[in-house]
């Protein structure tokens, strides 16, 4: 599903128009986005939370070349499922 698609089924599910249901999305992860950039966590009851973690710098290979290079330390976006998200996809795992 992509963003147009996630905007159409939130409009017919919110009774909104699709151009506002666009909006509130746009909306929503541009306030997630500026939470993470100052460093706070966003959680969603339910769903989930969206944490900044630190990555620490690290030694790599050119997979080309084979040449050893530097990766410099980062800050990253990271999701953590709720419990309710997992427990809903678990109801559709297939089982063996």
């Amino acid at each position: 599903m992509n963003k147009s698609q996630l905007a159409e089924s939130i409009a017919v599910q919110s009774q909104l128009s699709k151009s506002q249901a666009e909006s509130a999305i746009n909306a929503l992860i541009e306030s997630v986005t500026q939470a993470l950039k100052n460093g706070e966590a966003v959680t969603i009851l339910g769903f989930g939370t969206f944490e900044a973690r630190n990555r620490a710098g690290r030694t790599g290979r050119n997979p080309q070349t084979g040449e050893t290079i530097e990766i410099a330390a980062s800050i990253v976006p990271a999701f953590k499922p709720g419990k309710a998200l997992k427990d809903a996809l678990s109801l559709n795992a297939p089982t063996k």
